[in-house]
């Protein structure tokens, strides 16, 4: 008799201490996490250069660049222009033919009312943001564009014929807004030209400096049509 009073009462002990809702456990892997909306950084960043609230307005607010902009070009130069042993004279006038392309296409937007060069003396090698900010301020210029060139090239040797030469160009490029410090836009535009040393050119190295400069030129296109429809719409 005693044993069958117990029975009951230990059963009603052991189904209390292992009994869970179902409503706890039905379609969640954890059973007693909650869901949180997490709405700023939980990383403490002690040299951070904008602050959590910043942050968020940033992201949160509308932004809108300005209906008639005066516009200041920075160059980044890349030491891989440099690989091919071209005079200093060859190496200017193909550096000032791709800074032309670019003010070329920038003029043929309505809303660019002036286009400023930043001179090379007034930035360091590898200026930052706020740098760039304050060389445009200096010129009166509400935007920066800054563009930076890749280019490389290969040939494919032929027995019985001229080889051909193949050039890749890289146009990294930005804008970014000096009164907020924004980059509304960015690209990166890789362009190949494909073609052989012409009976005018002395050498390969000429063929090549040619090759590698027509890539360039159809990068820079490229990017400059991308930021016009930029322009266009903003």
């Amino acid at each position: 008799m005693k044993f069958i009073l117990t029975l009951p009462v230990l059963l009603f002990i052991f189904s209390c201490g292992t009994y869970r809702p179902a409503t706890e456990t039905s379609n969640n892997a954890y059973p007693y996490a909650t869901d949180t909306l997490i709405t700023q950084s939980l990383f403490s960043d002690r040299s951070a250069s904008i602050s959590e609230e910043n942050i968020q307005r940033l992201l949160d607010g509308n932004y809108k660049l300005p209906a008639k902009l005066r516009v200041a070009v920075v160059r980044l130069e890349n030491n891989a222009s440099r690989r091919y042993s071209w005079n200093d004279e060859d190496l200017l006038k193909t550096q000032q033919s791709y800074l032309d392309s670019f003010t070329a296409k920038l003029r043929q937007s309505p809303r660019v009312q002036k286009v400023n060069i930043v001179p090379e003396i007034v930035l360091s090698k590898t200026p930052g943001f706020t740098q760039l900010r304050e060389a445009a301020v200096r010129l009166q210029s509400d935007i920066v564009i800054v563009y930076s060139i890749t280019s490389d090239i290969y040939s494919r040797y032929k027995v019985f014929s001229s080889p051909d030469l193949k050039a890749f160009a890289t146009t990294q490029l930005i804008l970014l807004d000096v009164r907020t410090g924004m980059v509304p836009f960015s690209t990166i535009v890789t362009k190949d030209q494909l073609s052989k040393k012409t009976r005018s050119e002395l050498d390969n190295s000429q063929a090549m400096a040619r090759v590698q400069q027509e890539a360039v030129l159809l990068s820079i296109e490229e990017s400059g049509r991308q930021l016009l429809d930029f322009l266009k719409m903003d």
